[in-house]
C-alpha cells in the first residue's frame, strides 16, 4: 500500500525513529588524564538522534559509551542497570518511553545526569531547558543540573531569534507571532526517510494543521512571550537542515525600533558564542557576503552535520517590516549536537568537545 508523505508524518515521533540497523556494540574504559572517563548510556541509540549522538562521542577519550546487547536493548532490568551505572544518560526515545526510563533510576542515585531529547519534560519546572545560549544564567543552570530537557529543533530557531529581543524590550511579551519553518525529511524518521529515498513523493509539504504541534508549549514559555505563536512547519526534499522564519511588523515592537536595533540586540546577546553566529545585517550585506544562493535563496542545508546556528535579520525600515531567520541542522543544533553540548556542560567537560 502506498502512503502519502503527510499520512506518514502524522503521529511520528519527530526525531526518534530509527533509519538504520545497529552494529555490534562494545564498551572500553579509556583513561582521561589522571581520571577515569565518564560513563554515558544512550537509551535509544539505534534511532536517528541516538546514532548521531553516538557518532559525535565515538572518538572521545574522556567518555565511555556503555550499551546493552542489541537483543536486550528494551529489557527493563538491563536498562535499569545501565542507567544507574552511568554518569550520564541521554534519552533518545518517544515521550512515554523517556518518562519510563527516568522512573528506573534508583531512589538513592543522586549522581546520574539525564538529558532527554523528547518533549516529555521540556516545560517541566523540575527540568532545566537545555539551550545554553538562552540567557546569561542558563549555561550555569545546565552545569548544575541532573535533569536537562533537550530543546526541539524548530523551537531552537524560534526561541533563539525571539528571546533576545524580548529580553531587550524590543518585542513585548504577549505579542502574537507566527513562525514558518522548513526542515529536511530526516526529522520524520524511518518512515519519511523511506518515502523520500525509495518511493515517489511530494517535493514539499506543510503540516501541523491542527495548530497544536507539540513544540508550541516550549516556544511560548522559553521565548518569554507567554503566548503561543501560530506555527506552520514544512518538510522538503533534502535530508538535513532547516530554516526557521519569524516575520515582524514594526508596529508590534517597541516604538522607534529599526532593523539595525534588532540586529544589534541579537549580536550583543550571542557575542562570544561557540555555536550561534549573527550574520551581517540586512539583505544587501547578507547578499554581499555570499550567504544567499544565486544571490536570492537562503539554503537550509548549509550547516548539515554541525552544531552551529546562524541568525539573519532581513529588514525594510521604509515598509516597517522585518524577517528574522535561523538556519541550523535539525539533527545537529536541533537534536544530537545540542545533546552533546549539554552533556559536556553537565559533566564539567569542554563545551565544544566532539562538536
Amino acid at each position: 500500500m502506498k502512503y502519502s508523505m503527510f499520512a506518514l508524518f502524522v503521529g511520528l515521533e519527530w526525531e526518534y525513529v530509527s533509519a538504520f540497523t545497529p552494529t555490534t556494540l562494545q564498551s572500553h574504559r579509556p583513561l582521561f588524564g589522571l581520571h577515569m572517563a565518564k560513563k554515558v548510556f544512550i537509551d535509544g541509540e539505534v534511532g536517528t538522534t541516538g546514532l548521531q549522538v553516538r557518532d559525535r562521542l565515538a572518538d572521545r577519550d574522556d567518555l565511555e559509551i556503555i550499551s546493552a546487547p542489541f537483543e536486550l536493548r528494551k529489557d527493563e532490568a538491563t536498562r535499569k542497570s545501565l542507567i544507574n551505572e552511568a554518569d550520564a544518560v541521554i534519552l533518545c526515545l518517544p515521550d512515554a518511553a523517556s518518562e519510563e526510563a527516568v522512573g528506573l533510576v534508583d531512589a538513592d542515585n543522586d549522581r546520574t545526569v539525564f538529558i532527554d531529547a523528547s518533549t516529555a519534560f521540556r516545560v517541566d519546572e523540575d527540568w532545566v531547558y537545555g539551550f545554553p545560549e538562552l540567557n546569561k544564567e542558563q549555561r550555569k543552570s545546565i552545569e548544575n543540573s541532573k535533569r536537562i530537557s533537550n530543546p526541539g529543533c524548530y523551537p531552537t530557531g524560534f526561541i533563539g531569534l525571539t528571546r533576545p529581543l524580548v529580553d531587550a524590550g524590543i518585542i513585548p511579551p504577549g505579542t502574537p507571532l507566527t513562525v514558518n519553518a522548513i526542515s529536511g525529511y530526516s526529522g520524520g524518521g524511518k518512515g519519511l526517510m523511506k518515502v523520500f529515498e525509495e518511493e515517489d513523493h511530494e517535493p514539499w509539504g506543510s503540516y501541523g494543521f491542527t495548530l497544536a504541534h507539540k513544540h508550541v508549549p516550549e516556544m511560548s514559555k522559553y521565548s518569554g512571550l507567554g503566548k503561543a505563536p501560530i506555527f506552520q512547519p514544512a518538510v522538503a526534499e533534502f535530508d538535513q537542515g532547516m530554516v526557521v522564519s519569524v516575520p515582524l511588523h514594526y508596529s508590534w515592537l517597541k516604538p522607534g525600533t529599526t532593523g539595525k536595533d534588532m540586529h544589534d540586540a541579537l549580536a550583543k546577546h550571542y557575542e562570544g558564542s561557540n555555536f550561534v553566529e549573527v550574520m551581517p545585517a540586512g539583505a544587501e550585506d547578507i547578499t554581499s557576503a555570499g550567504l544567499l544562493e544565486r544571490d536570492a535563496f537562503l539554503r537550509p542545508d548549509t550547516l548539515k552535520d554541525t552544531n552551529k546556528m546562524q541568525m539573519f535579520v532581513f529588514y525594510n525600515d521604509e515598509t516597517e517590516q522585518a524577517l528574522l531567520c535561523a538556519r541550523l541542522d535539525n539533527l545537529g543544533k536541533g537534536a544530537s549536537g545540542a545533546a552533546v553540548q549539554n552533556l559536556n556542560l553537565a559533566l564539567g567537560l569542554d563545551e565544544t568537545a566532539g562538536l
